[in-house]
């Protein structure tokens, strides 16, 4: 008799799916924004501060999955670029907000554009309902990791 595999089973697991869809995704983003000299934590900069203008340093760093000293590098260099502005000195503590400049608004929006049709070949094979499903599915998952209490 045959004994069942033990382990994950990568083609049904959902985490790693969610990976492999995650890379794929990254690939896909990586080259449309190859040519307009960008990654994707630099487009993912930009389109955060253009629907939230005045993030922090920290804030931006949550918002894009990286340190707070990854952010701090990208914002100068950005800065440096004409991309975005941050005051000299913080009018309190120790944040310094972040705002696009114009130049920093026309590659977000050119950007975003390419991104968006990586997104939609993404769910090309999927009907509004199912879209729809999805983006609740997701939200779910999120949720039950975020608030559920971690094995030790």
């Amino acid at each position: 008799m045959r004994q069942a595999p033990t382990g994950v089973q990568l083609d049904t697991s959902p985490g790693y799916l969610l990976k492999e869809a995650a890379s794929a995704l990254r690939a896909a983003m990586d080259d449309v924004l190859r040519p307009l000299d960008m990654t994707v934590t630099h487009y993912a900069c930009l389109e955060l501060l253009a629907q939230r203008p005045g993030l922090s340093n920290s804030d931006l760093a949550r918002g894009t999955f990286v340190t707070r000293q990854s952010m701090n590098v990208l914002l100068q260099a950005l800065e440096r670029d004409g991309q975005v502005t941050r005051p000299p000195e913080a009018s309190a503590g120790k944040v310094l907000p972040t705002t696009l400049t114009p130049r920093g608004q026309t590659l977000r929006a050119q950007a975003s554009g390419a991104v968006h049709e990586v997104e939609r070949r993404m769910l090309s094979g999927l009907t509004d309902p199912e879209q729809a499903d999805l983006s609740r599915l997701l939200r779910l998952m999120i949720h039950a990791l975020k608030d559920s209490p971690r094995e030790p």
